[in-house]
């Protein structure tokens, strides 16, 4: 952290600040605007590209910032970042080419829109910051190889529960353990809750409702998982995931796993529900040298073998600006895939599903994510959470079946589909 805020301070006095382009005004978009502009010297956010004009002049004035201006072509918007003027626009191609932008910041949390951009970006050789685990989780890895051939950086951030996840695995290992577990604490989860029953909720919170309902539903936890697991080459346990519930301290949950099992699968990813200090992830590990063993009971972390780091927070956009400048300044990837995928999420029937029927997608009324290893996505074609929007039913499934490519129709000439198919074929012989 302090040589984070060190060299942002440096770049704040040599008025050659980090300028950073976000893609969505969204709740969390909002609170990365605030975050920027209020807080961390030595950034700028020089634009803001969101469909809803008055959404991204909200974004900007409620951060201190009213006079933004909307401008419509690249030459305007470089003009605008020049001046120092806080740009918003419709087209975020714009924003993925300008030359201006540093580093581009990705939070709609959509899967086609946002990919257009991210691909933009990436070919115009600009850093992308994703908080957007559903587009990382479904076509990440192939995402990274275009990343790496460009000379850039894609990564997830710090905040949400991966980035945290991440930072903590890092640090278990770096102090000489061994990372098995990698897990996140969620307050409930409940797959059939529906945007009808999460409405209330999510006007509370002045958060969008499918999005809201993606978390009740376990989808999010899913994709957010996922990537973590891209991202350290663990497994799971099982489809889904375990999910123990565990009303207590998650220091008391280690005895719930076998050691030996998570030694032979390598460390798996996973969840808790009710655990506490929450909402924040946690990171079990082992270490073997006995010498260490005994200072770690001397330093309270019990007598092993499997033993409890865990961050009791996530703070989601507060820590946005730090992954920024982790990649703009010191090109230290947050969380990024290591290859081929671990894990995918896999789009599962949350009712009856019948024939012709067109699925609503990420948080909606149709389908709920899951985990599975993606060697068994693969074999058995099953079809991508992040995929579903949009598909048609070609015959009815039943509720809670996992949904395949034969069951579907897919809309026709999607770019995440034809990133998705590339990706199976650029990673097929991990698969076999």
């Amino acid at each position: 952290m302090l040589i984070v805020d060190t060299a942002l301070k440096a770049r704040e006095e040599e008025k050659r600040p980090v300028r950073v382009g976000m893609i969505g005004a969204g709740a969390m978009a909002r609170g990365i605007a605030m975050q920027i502009i209020q807080s961390t010297p030595g950034m700028r956010l020089s634009a803001i590209a969101n469909r809803t004009v008055a959404s991204a002049q909200r974004a900007y004035e409620q951060s201190g910032q009213p006079d933004s201006t909307v401008v419509e072509s690249l030459s305007d918007l470089e003009t605008a970042i020049e001046k120092g003027t806080p740009a918003i626009v419709q087209d975020p191609l714009l924003i993925a080419q300008a030359e201006a932008i540093d580093v581009v910041v990705e939070v709609t949390g959509t899967i086609e829109f946002a990919l257009h951009a991210v691909f933009a970006a990436i070919k115009h050789g600009k850093h992308v910051v994703l908080m957007n685990a559903e587009l990382d989780s479904t076509i990440g890895p192939i995402l990274k190889v275009y990343a790496d051939r460009a000379g850039v950086i894609l990564t997830a951030c710090d905040g949400d529960q991966p980035g945290v996840e991440m930072n903590l695995y890092r640090f278990v290992k770096s102090i000489g353990l061994t990372p098995l577990v990698c897990g996140s604490m969620k307050g409930m989860l409940d797959h059939y809750r529906t945007p009808a029953t999460q409405a209330k909720f999510a006007k509370q919170w002045d958060q969008g409702v499918h999005m809201v309902t993606s978390f009740a539903d376990g989808t999010k936890v899913a994709f957010e998982q996922a990537i973590v697991a891209n991202g350290t080459g663990m497994t799971i346990a099982q489809r889904g995931m375990l999910g123990y519930e565990h009303r207590d301290h998650i220091d008391n949950m280690t005895d719930k796993y076998d050691v030996d099992q998570l030694k032979e699968l390598g460390g798996i990813v996973e969840y808790a529900v009710g655990a506490t200090p929450g909402p924040g992830v946690y990171v079990f590990a082992t270490q073997e040298n006995p010498i260490h063993r005994h200072y770690l009971e001397l330093y309270k972390l019990g007598k092993g073998p499997l033993y409890s780091f865990y961050t009791p927070y996530h703070l989601c956009y507060f820590e946005v600006p730090i992954s920024v400048a982790r990649v703009a300044l010191f090109n230290d990837v947050v969380l990024a895939p290591q290859g081929a995928p671990e894990i995918d999420v896999v789009a599962t029937a949350k009712q009856d599903l019948v024939t012709g029927q067109t699925l609503d997608g990420i948080g909606g009324f149709t389908c709920y994510g899951q985990c599975e290893r993606a060697d068994v996505t693969y074999r058995q074609q099953l079809l991508p959470m992040g995929l579903s929007e949009g598909c048609v039913m070609r015959r009815d499934v039943a509720k809670d079946s996992v949904l395949t490519y034969d069951d579907i129709v897919l809309p026709e000439g999607r770019l995440c589909d034809q990133l998705r198919a590339e990706q199976n074929t650029y990673f097929a012989s991990a698969f076999i």
